[in-house]
């Protein structure tokens, strides 16, 4: 069954000498805006909570190379592999077969636009193309600091040889520079919503929308990297507000405002508190 109460939420995230978010056109610094203050993108958000789920034993469309529980190298390759919607010609009922298949596309819709094969195998426009879209009841804001973040930035060296010098082995290669960026502190929060209407039609269900909620409190469960050290970001408080119809008793963005988050001192968890909305009670967890 669908689901039945529009759902809005909250993540409470602090992040501590690691790069959250880097940006690939300022050379993969820590992303911010213009008056400083940071932000990780939802694209970097859904990311993780698809592996999340993938971890959870969810079946995941959009999964990462590092992290693919499968043979398919390509979006294409795994739509195609699958042989229900290999053998059914409508695009509608290929789409529900989709939600109904993979969490990520009945959560947060996904666009199947693959071109065509001729009978050899080869890409052709004159080939039957498939184009569907989906739209998904999930929809995540990009995270923004509660404050203006400080970013450092620290000069390294790579001082291994890549390759054995031929002529001479001892030879040491000259060192090579690079630099590494981190936000020293920061307090993030991110909202997100979960339409009804929408969830009638890709089949997202209460018990769907529970997962997603177990997603969001171990969110950087098994995320580590040399940018993000495991304990150096953690979620403090996810926020989960379950309105009593399908539209909601207030309006998004209202239910989002009553979240007020403090920022206390780098040493201390911040001061997280909800204001009263009458008939809607907020239900407020603890990250894992």
């Amino acid at each position: 069954m669908s689901l039945m109460n529009k759902i809005d939420f909250a993540v409470v995230f602090t992040v501590k000498k690691a790069n959250p978010n880097g940006d690939p056109l300022n050379g993969n610094r820590p992303r911010i805006d213009y008056d400083g203050y940071g932000e990780v993108s939802d694209v970097c958000l859904k990311r993780k909570l698809r592996n999340r789920l993938q971890d959870m034993g969810e079946a995941i469309f959009v999964q990462s190379d590092d992290n693919r529980k499968d043979d398919y190298r390509s979006l294409n390759d795994r739509f195609e592999g699958n042989k229900e919607i290999k053998n059914e010609k409508d695009n509608e009922k290929k789409a529900k077969i989709a939600c109904k298949t993979w969490y990520d596309v009945r959560a947060f819709g996904q666009v199947f636009a693959f071109k065509g094969k001729d009978k050899k195998g080869e890409e052709s426009a004159e080939s039957d193309s498939v184009s569907i879209g989906v739209r998904g009841p999930v929809t995540i804001q990009s995270a923004v600091s509660v404050e203006p973040v400080t970013i450092s930035s620290l000069q390294i060296t790579k001082s291994v040889n890549l390759e054995t010098d031929k002529k001479d082995p001892a030879k040491k290669a000259p060192d090579t520079m690079g630099m590494k960026h981190r936000v020293e502190y920061g307090v993030y929060k991110a909202f997100g919503s979960i339409n009804c209407q929408l969830a009638e039609k890709t089949g997202f269900s209460d018990a769907d929308a529970e997962k997603l909620l177990e997603a969001l409190k171990t969110l950087f469960v098994n995320d580590a990297s040399a940018a993000r050290p495991d304990g150096s970001m953690e979620v403090v408080k996810v926020i989960w507000w379950k309105h009593n119809n399908k539209i909601g008793q207030y309006s998004s963005a209202k239910v989002h405002r009553s979240l007020k988050v403090e920022v206390t001192d780098k040493d201390s968890l911040p001061k997280v508190t909800v204001e009263p909305l009458p008939g809607l009670e907020p239900i407020i967890f603890d990250g894992k």
